[in-house]
């Protein structure tokens, strides 16, 4: 019931439409629920009294127009619940999207991408199906139903009785039935969402797999999966298949009751052949809507157990922003300053990653975090974009809290190149324009021209025109950093974060790209997260962190002076 409120609230967005679809909907129930009465009313003319021609002809002429009624009804009511279910469609899609722009990072990492991924396109797309199948079918049943019974009791109220007391029994076949078979879809929805995880694991990783001869454990672990998903989808498929028989099995059993008692009705001088007919055919609408029902409850119960999946997601908690306009005197005063105080975080109380930090970065400086790995150095960098909220202290930009800040504000003053390259399909000049979208084609090209990325791209088949996927296979590793080098530097921030920017550069490239670095760094505060600490020797200050806390601090020459924690590290990469 939870499920259903939530999701009434879509579909309570397009009331008028559904309005005018129960009104076109009813229009056709009466319009082809009236066809059985004309009917009657012909037969009769034909065995009654002679064949009465005029009669008949005018019969004829009001079930043509009934017919043309009915047609049209039924097409007005499905353009209207075509409208309104991929309206809702539209919405869930969108809602997902922006729920995921607006959770916590640390509440997507914990999900698998091919689950998020099911819960946004086979889920939803799942709930459109039953919602279409339930608008279409639903309320016409319903009306039909209630208006089979007026038109039965204007006929003759004994029958009527009997096939009223009769036909639910399916309804409640049906019902019984459908219980099972929610547990089946639920299970066949969770199946699915493992399956796509690890066709997104396997497509991008085949090099890696072959690479350590991984494939028949891949083949059989996906066979795993997919045995589980065939299983419950039979059993779901199984379950929501006997509904059907069994209702019509039950109307079956009805509509010769029906016939039975009609005929006998008929030799004792109740009622008229052309009754019993319309009864006939009345005994069979009345009965298909139960039909139509438990199909509707198949198709809304996997609906529902898809739409469980969506609402679940819809309803992560999320980081709070910054409402309102960006602060101009902190966009004109902002000189670089960035602060970490007493900072805590972890994933929990009994995982913390860093604790006690401390960080001063002055404006204009190049600092460098270093450590072993898992210290908590990308953490800190989460930590300032915002990625994560630290559990206590406090992060501040130019003095200012960047909790008092908006996401957007933040970011938009710190650039940032990962170790981790990320490509968008999409030309190489819109994949540097990422950050700045209105950038003229000249600061593109001048911003590849900085890191040197300007030679290779005019080699490629059509300059910075040429059309790169997500994965950038026509690429190699370092040409993909290079482009996300341009990308931060054609944005031109205040802040600069740099996490082994230049970890899959040659040698000889690198030489230039640190050149181009330490032109865009001059005036700005830079923060530089390496392994190689041959690349911060010359940082203005050294952060060392170790078990999540900054254990020394200082310039290479103060850090070696020690005789600490980094004269060892440093002693280790350059022992020969």
């Amino acid at each position: 019931m939870k499920t259903i409120k939530k999701l009434l609230i879509f579909i309570g967005r397009s009331k008028y439409k559904l309005l005018l679809s129960c009104i076109f909907g009813l229009i056709r129930v009466i319009s082809a629920l009236y066809l059985p009465i004309l009917t009657a009313r012909a037969i009769d003319y034909m065995i009654e009294n002679g064949v009465d021609f005029k009669g008949i002809k005018t019969e004829l002429l009001y079930m043509g127009i009934c017919i043309l009624i009915t047609v049209i009804s039924q097409w007005i009511m499905g353009v209207l619940n075509n409208n309104i279910t991929y309206n809702i469609v539209e919405e869930l899609r969108n809602a997902t999207i922006e729920k995921l722009q607006k959770v916590p990072c640390s509440q997507v990492d914990s999900v698998k991408s091919g689950d998020l991924l099911s819960r946004m396109t086979a889920d939803i797309d799942s709930i459109g199906d039953g919602l279409l199948l339930g608008f279409s079918q639903a309320f016409v049943s319903i009306f039909t139903i209630l208006i089979t019974i007026f038109f039965m009791l204007s006929q003759n109220v004994y029958i009527t009785i009997g096939v009223v007391v009769l036909t639910p029994v399916s309804f409640f076949v049906a019902s019984f039935i459908a219980k099972r078979s929610y547990n089946m879809f639920t299970m066949q929805s969770l199946t699915r969402s493992d399956q796509v995880s690890m066709i997104n694991e396997i497509i991008p990783n085949e090099q890696v797999i072959q690479a350590y001869s991984y494939e028949e454990r891949a083949i059989e672990k996906f066979d795993e999966i997919n045995n589980k998903l065939s299983d419950y989808s039979l059993k779901a498929t199984f379950y929501s298949s006997i509904t059907n028989p069994a209702t019509r099995f039950v109307n079956n059993l009805v509509y010769a009751a029906v016939g039975i008692t009609g005929v006998i009705f008929v030799t004792k001088g109740f009622i008229t052949v052309g009754v019993l007919s319309s009864f006939l055919s009345y005994a069979n609408q009345y009965t298909k809507p139960f039909n139509d029902i438990s199909n509707v409850i198949t198709e809304l119960t996997n609906a529902l157990a898809c739409a469980k999946r969506v609402f679940d997601f819809l309803e992560l908690p999320e980081i709070e922003d910054i409402a309102g306009e960006e602060d101009a005197d902190f966009e004109n005063s902002f000189d670089g300053t960035l602060a970490l105080k007493d900072v805590k975080f972890g994933y929990n109380e009994n995982q913390i990653i860093i604790e006690d930090v401390d960080m001063d970065l002055r404006p204009g400086h190049k600092c460098a975090i270093v450590g072993p790995t898992g210290c908590g150095k990308t953490t800190i960098i989460n930590l300032i974009m915002r990625f994560y909220e630290p559990m206590t202290g406090i992060i501040t930009l130019g003095g200012k809290n960047i909790k008092e800040m908006s996401f957007r504000e933040v970011r938009e003053h710190i650039g940032m190149v990962l170790q981790d390259t990320y490509l968008l399909s999409g030309t190489i000049a819109e994949n540097i324009a990422y950050g700045k979208p209105d950038a003229t084609m000249e600061e593109i090209v001048e911003a590849a021209k900085a890191c040197y990325a300007d030679s290779f791209i005019k080699r490629m088949p059509e300059g910075y025109d040429t059309y790169i996927s997500e994965t950038g296979t026509n690429l190699s590793a370092g040409q993909k950093q290079l482009i996300c080098i341009a990308r931060v530097m054609l944005k031109k921030p205040e802040v600069l974060i740099l996490d082994e920017a230049t970890s899959n550069i040659d040698t000889l490239t690198e030489i230039k790209v640190v050149k181009a670095f330490d032109k865009l760094m001059e005036g700005r505060t830079s923060l530089i997260v390496a392994h190689r600490l041959s690349t911060i020797k010359n940082a203005d200050c050294i952060f060392v962190l170790d078990k999540g806390r900054v254990i020394e601090e200082g310039n290479h020459e103060e850090l070696l002076e020690k005789k600490g924690f980094y004269e060892k590290l440093y002693k280790t990469q350059f022992a020969s």
